[in-house]
């Protein structure tokens, strides 16, 4: 899987749930909340103030890493 800006939270966690540290370190605590898994990581990263971007690359440099 490759993650993009428009990938929802609760694919990215349902096919690797190791990545929730990403999420939970950007302050995404609710990673259970039917709305935070319904949410693209654009849509995320925009509220709680986080570079789209760098996630993205974080997350991807994660799962080619395993």
């Amino acid at each position: 899987m490759v993650i993009t800006k428009d990938s929802v939270i609760g694919d990215i966690l349902d096919f690797d749930p190791t990545t929730a540290e990403y999420f939970l370190a950007m302050g995404m605590h609710c990673l259970g909340c039917p709305s935070a898994r319904g949410e693209s990581l654009a849509d995320a990263c925009a509220v709680h103030g986080v570079n789209a971007d760098e996630l993205v690359e974080k997350i991807n440099a994660h799962i080619a890493g395993k």
